[in-house]
């Protein structure tokens, strides 16, 4: 009830007038059953924008410490997270992680709409990170289809560390279903989560145009924090991992064919010709 009355009724009608989100490619969201949601990561507020767009509710996986705060504001924060339809996502690894993703799998079991970011936190600095092989996990375990999603310019519109946002129009593409059946029986294989979280990553990065690094966006964020407590000067985020970013090869220069031998002329294989105006040396 919550959150249907925040969409319909609060969130939703606010957001529309405030920040006039453009929408494309709904129609590739199923009506009914179960699919997961992959969306790049750039706002806190991508959460929001993304569950009021689609016509369906939509569980999220939140990062557990949304859910964990203290006091009276810790509290009233993870009410709103629960009762706006977001799951903790433990995103610490091993056990903790593998029940979290349990949570997600009784939400498609149950033929719900799961949220997800592969990249398992905001992006830093704008750009698309590598994705975790937890969506792969869920994906290969159920057999439901991938629908992938890109949230445009709402780094824009909330930045990290920024709490009242700025008044901006945001949109949103949500691609085709990706389908990997084909991988049906190997959801144990490391190799083939990875091969399908690179092609999760791939298409998000074709639908939002992100420049693509390969490196942890986590990863870059622990040491952009160790830089900044050792008081070191501030660079941009991921600027080290620039030349994992993806590049599309140059294309090859075509080489001019060499010029034919005039007619008559004699050439000695495998002998040095003379420079032309130079006399060969004589014995």
């Amino acid at each position: 009830m919550f959150y249907w009355v925040m969409k319909r009724i609060i969130v939703g009608p606010i957001l529309r007038v405030l920040f006039r989100p453009w929408v494309k490619g709904l129609d590739n969201i199923p009506a009914e059953g179960p699919a997961v949601l992959v969306s790049n990561h750039l706002s806190f507020s991508d959460s929001i924008f993304l569950p009021v767009a689609a016509p369906r509710p939509v569980v999220f996986l939140a990062k557990s410490e949304y859910f964990n705060g203290k006091g009276l504001k810790g509290r009233l924060t993870a009410m709103f997270f629960r009762l706006s339809n977001q799951l903790p996502m433990d995103r610490s690894g091993g056990a903790a992680s593998s029940s979290s993703l349990t949570a997600g799998m009784d939400i498609l079991n149950g033929g719900g709409l799961l949220g997800i970011y592969p990249e398992g936190t905001r992006s830093p600095d704008g750009r698309l990170y590598r994705g975790k092989t937890g969506v792969a996990k869920l994906v290969l375990a159920t057999g439901v289809p991938v629908i992938p999603v890109a949230m445009i310019g709402t780094d824009k519109v909330q930045p990290i560390g920024r709490r009242i946002p700025n008044i901006r129009r945001v949109g949103i593409i949500v691609g085709e279903p990706l389908d990997f059946s084909r991988y049906e029986g190997m959801a144990d294989d490391r190799f083939i989560q990875r091969s399908v979280t690179d092609e999760i990553m791939y298409e998000l990065m074709r639908l939002s145009g992100q420049e693509y690094v390969d490196a942890y966006a986590s990863s870059v964020k622990e040491k952009l924090a160790a830089e900044k407590a050792a008081g070191r000067k501030h660079h941009r985020p991921g600027a080290d991992t620039r030349r994992a970013a993806v590049r599309m090869p140059p294309p090859e220069v075509p080489q001019a064919p060499a010029p034919a031998p005039a007619p008559g002329a004699v050439t000695e294989v495998g002998k040095a010709q003379p420079p032309k105006g130079r006399k060969k040396d004589t014995a």
